[in-house]
C-alpha cells in the first residue's frame, strides 16, 4: 500500500503545476511518510529478541526500559509504549534524535551482537514520541498540590530543563535563567536544525513555561544579575550552565580572519533558521557558501560544523583529525553520513598554522602517526618529519571541544570547590556542591558529554533537591 501510493505521489507531482490541487504535494508526502515510519516502527520493533539479559537498557544512561515499548510498539499500543518511555525520559523525542545510539543502546543490542543488524531503537523512540505528540497523548504538567518554596535553575540546557520539569511536576516555584534569547542552550543553538529540528525543542519549553516555571532570558549571571542575589531570592539553586568556552589553536596566523569558532559558526547557523537577523552570516564571516572549508576536530561539534557546511554550499570541506578513523571521538554514524555527503576526512593531520596574512587563505597541515599505546592502551599522535604541506581554505572551524568557564571566579563565589579540570565539585548521587542548598548537573560537572547524561542528571537532582527542601521544612516545624 505504501509503495502504491508513492507511485502514486511520484506521478502527481510531475504534473504541471497549475494542474494539482493546492498543497497536494505536502498533503501527500505527510501520509506516505507517517504510514511508512507506522509500518517500518512495528516491523522494527517486533525484531526485538525480548532477551532475558537486555544490554539495550543497561548501556543507556536513563535505563529507559527498552524491551518493554518496543514491544508495545509492534502490538500497536503506542500510547502505552510512550507512556513507559516517558516514565525515564524527560525529553524522549530529542534523544531518539540525536543520541549516538550507535556506542549506546544500539550498539549493544543482542541481534547486533549476533551479527543481524541492530533494531533501530532510536527511530522507533522518535516515532512514537512524535507520534504522541500528534494524537494529545503529551499531557500539560499539573502539580497535584502548590508548594511555596522557590528553586533557581541556572542554565535552560537540558540538564537544567530535565530538573525543572521534575521540580514542577512535584508542585516546586521554579525560575531558569540562561544567557541567550531562547531557552535550550545547545539543543536551541549548538545541533544543527537537520539533526534536532528547532520546533521539537521548542514544544517541550512551551510545556514548562504552561506549567508555570519562569524563564529569565538574556540573563548572564555574574554580570546583569549576581550569584548571590540569585541564592538570596529561591531556596534552592541548580548549577546547569553547561561547557562552552571552546579550546582554541595555538598557532602562527589564528588570529586571521577566516577563522572562526565552532559554537560561533552553528549558532549564527540556527539563528538564520529561526528567521534571525545574523549579520555575520549574512556578510559570509560564519557562512560557508562557495567557501573552501576546513575543520579541525573529531567529535560530535565537528561533524555537526562539516554537514552543516554541505548544506550552506560550500565548494569543499575537509575534516582534519589528528588520529585516525577507528580513534575518532565522535558518532560513527556521524562521520559516516558526512562521508557519504561529500565531506573528506583527512587522518592523521593537525595545523601547525595558518597562511594568508590578514584573511585565512590555508592551513598548514603536519602529518602525524600513531605512536605507541600509553598505560591506558590509546595512542598518541606523533609528527612525521618533512611530511608538512597546505590545505587551501576559505574559512576554518576550531571544533576541539570544550572547556568550562571559571564559574568561581566569574559569579564571585571562591568557596564553590571545583576540580583541577575547572569543572564543579558536586556528589555523584545527589549532585550537592560544597554550597548548602546549591546542585550542579550536566557539562559543568562533567566536562564536554552527552545529552542524555545531562538528562539523567536533571532528573536525579530534581528528586535530590526536592528531597533537600522536605527536610528542611520538617526541620523548621521542630
Amino acid at each position: 500500500m505504501a509503495t502504491q501510493k508513492m507511485l502514486k505521489f511520484v506521478n502527481v507531482s510531475k504534473e504541471m503545476p497549475e494542474k494539482r490541487p493546492a498543497n497536494l504535494r505536502a498533503q501527500d508526502f505527510h501520509e506516505i511518510y507517517r504510514e511508512y515510519a507506522a509500518e517500518k516502527a512495528a516491523e522494527q520493533a517486533s525484531r526485538c529478541s525480548q532477551c532475558g539479559v537486555p544490554y539495550c537498557q543497561s548501556h543507556c544512561p536513563l535505563h529507559n526500559n527498552i524491551p518493554d515499548w518496543l514491544r508495545l510498539t509492534a502490538e500497536g499500543r503506542l500510547q502505552e509504549a510512550y507512556e513507559i518511555s516517558q516514565a525515564t525520559n524527560t525529553f524522549p523525542e530529542i534523544c531518539g534524535r540525536i543520541c549516538p545510539q550507535d556506542r549506546l543502546c544500539e550498539g549493544n543490542c543482542v541481534i547486533e551482537q549476533s551479527g543481524h543488524g541492530t533494531v533501530t531503537i532510536g527511530s522507533v523512540e522518535k516515532y512514537i514520541t512524535d507520534t504522541a505528540w500528534e494524537n494529545g497523548w503529551v499531557k500539560p504538567i499539573k502539580p497535584a498540590v502548590e508548594r511555596t518554596e522557590s528553586v533557581a535553575v541556572i542554565g535552560a540546557g537540558p540538564g537544567g530543563l530535565a530538573a525543572a520539569d521534575v521540580l514542577r511536576r512535584k508542585g516546586y516555584q521554579v525560575t531558569v535563567y540562561d544567557r541567550y534569547d531562547r531557552a535550550g542552550g545547545l539543543l536551541t543553538y549548538g545541533i544543527p536544525g537537520f539533526k534536532l529540528e528547532k520546533p521539537v525543542v521548542m514544544q517541550r519549553i512551551e510545556q514548562l513555561e504552561s506549567a508555570g516555571v519562569s524563564f529569565v532570558l538574556n540573563c548572564n549571571v555574574g554580570v546583569d544579575l549576581s550569584f548571590d542575589a540569585i541564592r538570596g531570592q529561591h531556596d534552592a539553586v541548580l548549577i546547569a550552565t553547561g561547557v562552552y568556552k571552546i579550546r582554541e589553536i595555538e598557532a602562527p596566523g589564528v588570529g586571521a580572519k577566516g577563522i572562526v569558532k565552532a559554537l560561533d559558526y552553528l549558532t549564527a547557523s540556527n539563528r538564520k533558521s529561526f528567521g534571525d537577523e545574523v549579520p555575520e552570516f549574512d556578510s559570509g564571516e560564519l557562512n560557508a557558501e562557495g567557501k573552501r572549508v576546513v575543520v579541525i576536530g573529531g567529535g560530535d561539534t565537528a561533524m555537526d560544523c562539516v554537514r552543516t557546511a554541505i548544506r550552506q554550499g560550500a565548494q569543499s570541506v575537509k575534516c582534519l583529525y589528528r588520529r585516525d578513523k577507528a580513534n575518532m571521538p565522535g558518532s560513527q554514524r556521524e562521520v559516516q553520513n558526512a562521508e557519504e555527503e561529500g565531506v573528506d576526512f583527512v587522518w592523521l593531520s593537525a595545523p601547525k598554522g595558518f597562511t594568508g596574512g590578514e584573511s585565512v587563505e590555508g592551513v598548514m597541515v603536519q602529518k602525524m602517526r600513531l605512536g605507541a599505546p600509553d598505560a591506558t592502551g590509546r595512542q598518541s599522535p606523533e609528527v612525521i618529519e618533512g611530511a608538512d604541506y597546505v590545505e587551501p581554505a576559505d574559512l576554518v572551524v576550531q571544533a576541539l571541544g570544550f572547556e568550562p568557564e571559571a564559574i568561581p571566579t566569574l559569579w564571585g563565589v571562591p568557596e564553590l570547590a571545583v576540580t583541577r579540570w575547572g569543572t564543579i565539585k558536586a556528589d555523584f548521587r545527589t549532585h550537592a556542591t560544597s554550597l548548602p542548598g546549591v546542585y550542579a548537573v550536566g557539562d559543568i560537572v562533567r566536562g564536554a558529554s552527552l545529552v542524555v547524561w545531562a538528562i539523567r542528571d536533571g532528573r536525579e537532582a530534581g528528586e535530590a533537591i526536592a528531597a533537600y527542601l522536605k527536610q528542611a521544612e520538617v526541620v523548621a516545624a521542630e
